[in-house]
């Protein structure tokens, strides 16, 4: 028995050496919306060029490694990203694909929706890294996870490290393939806070403060918002941001128009912003904004 185990040793062992090279796992994409395409994203954390041909994507079955999955040749630049899918045309019609010649077209293994490992190669089938994901990664105040990426927060850490992953902001479409994550913990502030570009709004089309635009950075990856507007009077004029999870980082624009798109008249209002966590905290952010013509 001993010696049968050796052996079984000698043949295994090759294929959980980890490479020593620059390529990461960025996102994922495993439980698309009905009709729509996965997608997996590496990152080029290396200070040179990589080329995609060198590596394999492995489809992990069980405890060992299956069906191998050839990538093609293109070309990854430093602090880069490039995104994997057999349906470009799919993702590039459900979520904002900022630079489109990232996007490769090739096959990939599945992804199942309940679980499962993707494992990025070498050629020679030495693990550059293995992802274990699961469901329950994505946000508990996610009342449909379809069609939202899981995105890797911080590159030093390892793959698997709890927490890293996490779901993909709704202010970014819950995916940003071909770009920076959304959840990228190098933009966590330490303390959570919003501003606003101005104190007012002037929605008349001259090119001048025609938006107000309301930037956000959070220390707390889980966090929903709804923000509305209310008049002097109280009376609530628009909703103009309702229950996404945000980001570690991002923005809400407002153009100055009431619900339904109706002008509102010259005046004082009120920005609400109202916060949520899991644990039912809830925080309200009060922002006096004037609209003048």
């Amino acid at each position: 028995m001993t010696r049968y185990f050796i052996v079984a040793m000698v043949v295994w062992m090759p294929c959980l050496i980890r490479a020593q090279v620059p390529l990461r796992l960025s996102e994922l994409l495993f439980q698309p919306r009905s009709g729509e395409a996965e997608y997996l994203e590496l990152y080029n954390a290396g200070s040179v060029p990589v080329d995609l041909s060198d590596y394999i994507v492995i489809r992990w079955i069980g405890d060992s490694l299956g069906k191998h999955y050839t990538l093609p040749q293109h070309e990854v630049a430093p602090h880069d990203y490039v995104v994997l899918t057999k349906d470009a045309a799919s993702v590039t019609a459900n979520y904002t694909v900022k630079f489109a010649g990232k996007l490769v077209q090739c096959d990939l293994p599945p992804f199942p929706n309940d679980g499962g490992s993707v494992v990025l190669a070498t050629k020679d089938s030495s693990v550059v890294e293995k992802f274990d994901y699961l469901p329950s990664m994505h946000s508990r105040l996610l009342r449909n996870k379809a069609g939202v990426a899981l995105e890797r927060r911080n590159f030093e850490y390892d793959c698997n490290a709890p927490g890293n992953w996490f779901s993909a902001a709704s202010t970014a479409g819950y995916g940003t393939p071909t770009y920076e994550n959304s959840q990228s913990n190098e933009l966590l502030a330490e303390e959570t806070h919003f501003e606003l570009s101005s104190s007012l709004v002037s929605p008349d089309g001259d090119g001048y403060e025609d938006e107000l635009i309301v930037s956000y950075s959070l220390d707390d990856n889980d966090i929903y918002a709804r923000m509305l507007v209310y008049d002097a009077r109280g009376n609530q004029v628009c909703l103009l941001f309702d229950g996404g999870l945000l980001g570690s980082q991002g923005e809400v624009r407002w153009n100055g128009r009431g619900n339904g798109n109706t002008r509102l008249p010259q005046g004082r209002y009120v920005l609400y912003i109202n916060l949520y966590d899991l644990h039912g905290t809830k925080q309200t952010i009060k922002r006096v904004i004037s609209i003048v013509y």
